[in-house]
């Protein structure tokens, strides 16, 4: 089966303020929704059996254009939610580098505790087993996730056989693809495309 990844387009930044101390859970951006219709119009010209999406919103509002454009309905799988499904605002890493946020150096070392509390494992765990279901329950099919970047960076490490999370950052809406076959033979095709962001399938 051919297994395709893309995180979710740009959402807005969302402060504890915002939230009131719930779980953040932004919408997209203007960008964010170009993105989208962009990534909608490029994956026109391919065909998928199931599009499937995490439940929050910056998931569901980028695969809703996908979806709509491929004649599918988005089936909602929290197996591909982010570590940071919990946490109570929502920062945009472009912004946490810039700003030198000290969340960073230590989500990078393991400690995930200011991202709701994420345990690195248990997540490691989670993704691994929505990915074989989902390969074992789409057998010769293709599928479509739209998830998050801390999802794919550990989907990914799965099917390589690295032993890391967070190895590479996943640009908005950028497309990965592994392919799974019968025998059980996992590949990783094609990491990051974002050709469509920048052209589009007939060169307008």
């Amino acid at each position: 089966m051919d297994l395709v990844l893309v995180r979710h387009a740009e959402p807005v930044r969302l402060t504890v303020a915002d939230t009131g101390g719930a779980p953040a859970d932004p919408s997209l951006t203007d960008r964010g929704r170009d993105q989208a219709l962009r990534l909608a119009d490029w994956l026109a010209h391919e065909s998928f059996d199931v599009v499937l999406t995490s439940s929050k919103a910056r998931a569901i509002e980028t695969a809703e254009p996908v979806a709509a454009r491929l004649g599918a309905v988005p089936t909602i799988d929290d197996g591909w939610l982010e570590y940071d499904a919990a946490s109570h605002d929502y920062i945009p890493m472009e912004e946490m580098r810039a700003t030198k946020d000290p969340r960073l150096e230590a989500m990078y070392a393991g400690d995930w505790t200011s991202f709701g509390n994420a345990d690195p494992a248990r997540f490691r765990l989670q993704v691994a087993e929505a990915l074989d279901r989902t390969i074992a329950g789409h057998g010769g099919q293709r599928v479509l996730v739209v998830c998050h970047g801390g999802v794919i960076n550990v989907a990914l490490a799965l099917v390589a056989g690295l032993d890391r999370h967070l190895w590479f950052e996943p640009d908005y809406t950028s497309l990965s693809r592994v392919m799974a076959s019968r025998r059980g033979v996992r590949s990783v095709v094609s990491i990051n495309e974002t050709a469509h962001l920048y052209a589009r399938r007939d060169h307008r």
